[in-house]
């Protein structure tokens, strides 16, 4: 039912086919635990990332209105940000980034570098703001402003999660379900990072009708399991709501708090841990924000048995032009 809704909806075809299912071979056999990543880092998009699935429904929705500028909002290393100013480059859009310092930090490879550098190149206009604790009425006046000066703006929402956007990933979850069932494996779950949250419900949603036996646990990167939970239920509700679905029974929010601190875009020794293990064993670059807190969780979740037995998927959702920003941390 969700497969036939989803056609409803424009997209801009950006990815160009399925991202890979592969397997992690080094790491499993260092682990003792068969390790598979679906690779939507190598989407095909400013150095790749989860969040072009989002903009081929967002970018389809601003063309179709008239617009000729996206707006966003993230922190200064946000890599949805990246991607909105690039592929606001690529459809001949502006670009006006809303960008906060969440850490405070002063260090000018994490103000200049990263992320922060191809927002340059890719000719954005970035106006630094305290912070983001209300992003959707700063950005509803960022775009006043731009009407009362002729632009047409279209809002693109933090992380590129709401309803619409969140059609990226039941899009995704759909294709890794056909992944799964082409292996013929079972496994015993899908392992995410859970930030703003649109990755995490749209997965989810299309998973629990096409794979109602696999688990999907979020690992949270920013909150925790009592402020995520009801961000994620009620995207996946509202989610549901614009395919006209209902919620499939199976539809559950699973989250693991313990890897986030000590707050966003602040990485811990779990977390470089992390980066170091899959970065010597499988040349595989994780970020010191998403990827390498969650995956900081899977392996922590292996040596605690919280999964049940099988071979674990992790989506890696991109990021790495952000390790370009913290080598201070590294080092």
């Amino acid at each position: 039912m969700i497969k036939q809704q989803l056609e409803r909806f424009n997209r801009l075809e950006l990815l160009g086919g399925a991202t890979a299912l592969e397997k992690l071979e080094r790491l499993s056999a260092w682990l003792g635990r068969d390790i598979y990543v679906k690779r939507d880092d190598t989407t095909p998009l400013a150095m790749g990332g989860n969040k072009l699935r989002k903009l081929e429904y967002l970018a389809a929705d601003a063309i179709a209105q008239g617009a000729d500028t996206l707006i966003t909002a993230g922190a200064i290393q946000s890599n949805h940000v990246r991607q909105t100013a690039a592929l606001a480059a690529k459809l001949g859009l502006g670009c006006v980034a809303l960008l906060e310092n969440p850490t405070g930090t002063e260090d000018p490879n994490y103000l200049a570098n990263g992320n922060r550098l191809l927002l340059e190149l890719f000719d954005a206009k970035v106006e630094l703001v305290e912070n983001l604790d209300n992003a959707d009425a700063q950005l509803a006046a960022l775009a006043d402003r731009l009407r009362s000066n002729g632009k047409k703006p279209y809002l693109v929402p933090i992380g590129g999660s709401n309803a619409l956007g969140a059609l990226g990933y039941v899009r995704a979850g759909l294709e890794l379900a056909a992944q799964i069932e082409d292996s013929a494996i079972e496994f015993a779950a899908v392992v995410l990072a859970s930030g703003s949250a649109g990755t995490h419900s749209g997965l989810a949603l299309a998973l629990s009708e096409a794979l109602p036996q696999l688990p999907v646990i979020g690992v949270t990167v920013s909150r925790t399991e009592q402020a995520q939970l009801p961000k994620v239920q009620s995207l996946a509700e509202r989610t549901a709501e614009l395919l006209g679905v209902a919620i499939p029974e199976a539809f559950k929010v699973t989250l693991w708090d313990e890897y986030f601190g000590p707050r966003y875009g602040e990485p811990n020794a779990g977390t470089l841990s992390a980066i170091k293990l899959l970065a010597s064993q499988e040349g595989l670059l994780l970020d010191p924000v998403y990827t390498g807190k969650a995956m900081a969780g899977l392996l922590d979740g292996i040596g605690r048995q919280r999964f049940e037995e099988g071979p674990i998927i992790f989506l890696h959702t991109g990021g790495a032009p952000a390790l370009f920003a913290y080598d201070s941390v590294f080092n």
